[in-house]
C-alpha cells in the first residue's frame, strides 16, 4: 500500500473522530458569532456559551448541537483526504533522506501548502454548514419567536444556488483560506515541534497514546488561538443575506466589528473554539497515527 493511500485513509479515520468529537462544540461557536448585535438597551439572544447551550437543548434537543454536521460528514472524507496526502506528498518532496524528520520550518511550510489545497473545498462546506447552524438567528418575526430557515444541507445549497448563483458556495473564500493556511501552518507544526520535544530526541512513532492526544490537542488549540478572529470574520460573512450583504470582505468585516463591538468582537464564542479544539484534534491526530501505524 502506497503512502498517498495510507495517508488518505488514515486522515478520513482522523477526520471522522474529530467532527463526531468537535462539533456540538462548533455549533454552539457558530451560534454565538452569527447572533445579531443587540438593539440598545436589549441583552443578546445568547449571553455565554453556557447560555447558548442551554437555549439549543431546551429549544431543539440535543439533536441541535449537531445541526448542520451532514454537510462536513458527507466530505469530511474528501477534506481530510486532501490535507494529509497533500501534506504527506509535501513531506516526501522536502525529506532529505530516508527515514529522516523534517525541522519544524519545513512541517509549517507542508501545513500551509495543504492548508490552501483544502481551502476550496473547505469554503463550500464551511457556508453550508454554518447556515445551517445559524438559521435561528437569521429569521424571525421579531417577538421572540424564531422559524426554520431550512431543513437541510440540501435545502440550503439550493438557497444559496438561487440567490447567489454558483459563486454563492465560495462565498467567505478569502478568510477561509486565510484561516486554513495559517491554521493549518500552524498546527502541524506546534504537534510535530511537541512531538519531538515528547520523544526526547528519539523516534516520535514510540510515542504513547496518551502523549499523541495531548500533542494533537495542544497543537489544535494554538492554532485556534492565532485564527479565531479570521473565523469570526468568515462566519458572519457566510451567513449574511446574499441580497443585502452588511460586508463587502474580509477587509470590511474586520473594520466594521472592530468599530461597534471592540476587540471583544473578534472572540466571540472563543470559550467553546478553544475547548473544541482540544478534544476534536486530540482525537483527530489519534485516529490519524493510530490507523496509520496499523496500515504498517
Amino acid at each position: 500500500m502506497g503512502d498517498a493511500v495510507k495517508d488518505l485513509l488514515s486522515g478520513t479515520a482522523g477526520g471522522a473522530a474529530q467532527l463526531i468529537c468537535g462539533h456540538p462544540f462548533d455549533t454552539i461557536k457558530v451560534k454565538l458569532q452569527s447572533q445579531p448585535r443587540p438593539c440598545p438597551g436589549h441583552s443578546p439572544k445568547y449571553a455565554g456559551p453556557m447560555d447558548a447551550l442551554r437555549k439549543t437543548l431546551t429549544a431543539e434537543g440535543p439533536g441541535g448541537l449537531y445541526k448542520g454536521m451532514g454537510a462536513p460528514l458527507a466530505t469530511v472524507a474528501a477534506l481530510n483526504a486532501v490535507l494529509f496526502t497533500v501534506r504527506g506528498q509535501m513531506e516526501a518532496q522536502l525529506r532529505t533522506g530516508p527515514g529522516i524528520p523534517l525541522t519544524i520550518g519545513q512541517q509549517v511550510v507542508c501545513g500551509a501548502g495543504a492548508g490552501f489545497a483544502i481551502s476550496f473545498l473547505a469554503c463550500p462546506n464551511e457556508l453550508i454548514k454554518c447556515r445551517l447552524q445559524a438559521h435561528s438567528t437569521l429569521v424571525g418575526d421579531g417577538a421572540g419567536t424564531m422559524a426554520v430557515k431550512y431543513v437541510g444541507p440540501v435545502d440550503v445549497a439550493k438557497h444559496v444556488l438561487r440567490e447567489g448563483g454558483a459563486a454563492g458556495l465560495f462565498k467567505g473564500l478569502i478568510p477561509t483560506l486565510a484561516r486554513e493556511v495559517t491554521g493549518n501552518a500552524a498546527m502541524f507544526g506546534v504537534y510535530e515541534a511537541l512531538k519531538q520535544y515528547m520523544a526526547g530526541g528519539q523516534d516520535t512513532s514510540s510515542l504513547g497514546q496518551g502523549t499523541l492526544m495531548m500533542a494533537g490537542g495542544l497543537a489544535g488549540a494554538s492554532s485556534w488561538a492565532l485564527i479565531y478572529p479570521t473565523d469570526v470574520i468568515k462566519s458572519v460573512i457566510q451567513v449574511e443575506d446574499f441580497k443585502n450583504p452588511n460586508y463587502s470582505g474580509l477587509v470590511d468585516a474586520f473594520r466594521k466589528i472592530l468599530a461597534s463591538e471592540g476587540v471583544k468582537g473578534l472572540y466571540k464564542g472563543f470559550g467553546p473554539a478553544i475547548a473544541r479544539s482540544v478534544v476534536a484534534n486530540a482525537a483527530c491526530f489519534l485516529a490519524y497515527e493510530v490507523t496509520k501505524s496499523s496500515l504498517g
